[in-house]
């Protein structure tokens, strides 16, 4: 692996040397003498990178008592004949086993569903076969000899850390960094910390408290406002500040609006990476010309990423006219005014050399339509909006709604069927209301689930095409009126890309609630040293493996 500051966020000995599979802390066996013994004469190899950071120390019980048994005779064989081989990974991203591997609150009891990764730093292992018989163990003269050689070897001295446990550990300036990252903390705090920390003499030699009172500098060199727009002049340059590698193919161009500011961010393809903003602009609308001027100071043509955002944005991107007209697909010539074959037709004209004044074109499109990543965020809100307004405001279903969130959501916004990400999730964990459901409103709400499970999230089934089909039939036969969202599953599904998930707008609502904690922290200096201290909280500086508790955000830059 190329050098870096990060560590794995699962530890390594989370899992099994043997069969790499997790192992909670109570089934965790060590790699004693006899276990050691017993691998070597089963697999012909020996325990190996022991003394290595990206192995596994421990084995699990299921592999311990296996090969015990198997070494005394009393089991024929284990489940497999080649081993977990582990390698130093190349990085955390895309080929390191602990990092790709989610075992959050799984237990002992749970652990049979966690998914494991195929990556080249873990080779999974392989069955017994013709090609791999079943070993035989060793006689009780060899294996009573190599006890005996194995007692009479040198004990390798207790590990002992370099520090006294007695006296208190010192601070470094990358760990304090870190630390005032995951607090949030503003400068002045971030200096008050410092004072007391210096007080209490818990800070490292090399700690220093202007590191605080500048850091913004070294990334607000790359950002300039002019007007009420601060912009990003150097975005190869700032992203190789950030990151060692940068290829616009990685990253999506995500633009919004918020009762503050029109921002456009660098959003990363898997979001694995921190979102990175390139525009901030102060007061402005979302409008035709805003856009223009957004794509002109950020020079999109020389990145030309792939654009992620709501559909008003998107028309704005290709010169369309906003509202309720009568062609706002921007795909084909979609007639929204035409209910009565909006489920029967499947197939509508295809939009050709989009020409201003005509099919509710108004100006010149300012992006490559087949650039666009339709957002599954708001397509999800849009179908759950449809399934509210289909429900009979006097049905069991409406009913319980209404008093499920009478505390958050006012009467009006239930009956639109205005509801926010969380709350639609909330509805989906529900075993209640399924049971308020009328029969045809029972199989929509199973449809809508399934397609929100296993094709608007990371996960597509292999059989997306008949899910989606089934969606719209259930939506049909609900009384679903059919809106531009619900359009785009049945007409134009080969559109959507492989993984909505890894380009999903979600992560662009989440970075609205990231940078207001800076609108709100530089309120009327919406600047480059805004900008660059954002930026500044991107990065992680330190090797330092937190056990107790983790940061809130585990994507940095290292």
């Amino acid at each position: 692996m190329k050098k870096s500051n990060r560590s794995c966020l699962n530890e390594p000995d989370n899992f099994c040397y043997i069969c790499g599979q997790f192992t909670p802390r109570d089934q965790r066996k060590n790699l004693s003498n006899r276990i050691k013994i017993a691998y070597y004469h089963y697999f012909g190899v020996k325990v190996a990178d022991q003394e290595r950071t990206w192995a596994p120390h421990i084995c699990c019980s299921v592999c311990y008592v296996g090969l015990t048994q198997w070494l005394n005779g009393k089991r024929k064989q284990i489940p497999f004949a080649i081993p977990m081989i582990w390698r130093e990974p190349r990085d955390h991203h895309s080929d390191c086993y602990f990092c790709m591997t989610n075992i959050q609150g799984h237990s002992k009891k749970t652990k049979a569903s966690i998914l494991y990764p195929n990556c080249s730093s873990a080779i999974k292992p392989v069955p017994h076969s013709v090609e791999y018989p079943v070993p035989t163990p060793p006689t009780d003269t060899v294996l009573y000899s190599e006890e005996e050689q194995s007692g009479d070897e040198k004990v390798d001295v207790e590990y002992k850390p370099d520090y006294d446990k007695d006296k208190p550990y010192m601070i470094t300036q990358g760990e304090l960094s870190d630390l005032v990252r995951d607090l949030g903390l503003t400068k002045n705090k971030a200096e008050l910390l410092w004072s007391r920390l210096q007080q209490w003499n818990l800070l490292d030699r090399g700690t220093k408290i202007s590191h605080f009172r500048d850091r913004h500098t070294e990334f607000a060199k790359f950002y300039n406002k002019e007007d009420n727009i601060c912009y990003c002049v150097d975005i190869a340059g700032l992203m190789t500040k950030l990151d060692d590698e940068y290829d616009p193919v990685d990253w999506r161009l995500f633009i919004d609006s918020s009762k503050v500011s029109l921002k456009a961010v660098l959003l990363h393809n898997g979001n694995v990476k921190p979102s990175i903003p390139v525009a901030h602009a102060v007061g402005m609308k979302e409008t035709y010309e805003s856009m223009k001027t957004l794509l002109k100071v950020i020079k999109y043509t020389d990145h030309n990423w792939n654009i992620s955002g709501d559909l008003k944005v998107v028309a704005l991107l290709l010169g369309m006219q906003l509202g309720y007209t009568k062609h706002m697909c921007f795909l084909c010539l979609w007639n929204s005014r035409d209910d009565a074959n909006h489920y029967l037709v499947k197939d509508w004209p295809a939009r050709i050399d989009p020409v201003p004044g005509q099919f509710n074109i108004l100006h010149e499109s300012l992006v490559n339509p087949d650039k666009i990543f339709l957002p599954p965020l708001h397509i999800k809100l849009g179908i759950f909006k449809n399934f509210v307004k289909a429900l009979p405001t006097d049905s069991k279903g409406f009913i319980y709604l209404k008093d499920k969130f009478k505390t958050t959501l006012t009467n009006a916004k239930i009956a639109a069927g205005v509801f926010t990400g969380p709350q639609i999730r909330e509805v989906i964990r529900d075993p209640n209301f399924k049971l308020q459901l009328e029969p045809v409103e029972l199989l929509a709400w199973e449809a809508f689930v399934a397609l929100v499970q296993n094709f608007l999230g990371n996960h597509r089934s292999e059989d997306y095409v008949n899910l989606v089909e089934n969606f719209i039939m259930a939506y049909q036969n609900m009384g679903c009126r059919m809106s531009l969202k619900i359009h785009f599953l049945h007409s134009h599904l080969s559109f959507f890309p492989a993984n909505l998930g890894a380009v999903s707008d979600e992560q662009g609502e989440r970075f609205h609630q990231e940078i207001s904690v800076m609108e709100h922290r530089y309120q009327g200096r919406f600047d480059s040293n805004m900008m660059g201290d954002f930026c500044w909280f991107l990065q992680r500086e330190s090797e330092s493996q937190y056990k107790r508790k983790r940061s809130l955000s585990t994507n940095y830059f290292y």
